[in-house]
């Protein structure tokens, strides 16, 4: 099972989590959160992303999911980054985490893919449905 770290600011990723486990009854195993605040330091984190990092890697890889490309959080996941082992994407999104978490089994080209296009497919004006 591909592991998902979540690297956002604030309390952004802890409210995913928290909503996954809501709407999925339980929590998932192999997913943490590491919530970037302005005052921190991204090399004094970093050591605690990795730590995390290898909390979450079962020994499939792990995804890192980040919020606002080029932020903070961002430029944190990239220095975790191991092609084919550890990858990212951001933009992250309770579609997009539901998603990634349905489709860790399955690899993690495919898992990224299904990852993004739920977060794409998750935005749509409700009138249009």
């Amino acid at each position: 099972m591909i592991g998902i770290l979540l690297i956002t600011h604030g309390t952004y990723g802890e409210a995913l989590v928290q909503n996954v486990c809501h709407v999925l009854n339980k929590r998932p195993p192999l997913i943490a959160q590491l919530g970037v605040a302005a005052q921190d330091d991204p090399l004094d984190i970093l050591p605690l992303a990795k730590l995390l990092l290898n909390e979450v890697d079962g020994g499939e890889g792990v995804l890192v999911m980040t919020d606002i490309y080029g932020a903070t959080p961002a430029n944190l996941a990239l220095k975790l980054l191991v092609p084919g082992h550890v990858e990212g994407v951001s933009g992250v999104s309770l579609p997009m985490l539901l998603r990634a978490i349905t489709y860790r089994e399955r690899g993690m080209e495919t898992m990224i893919t299904k990852a993004v296009s739920g977060g794409r497919d998750g935005i749509l004006n409700m009138r249009d449905h």
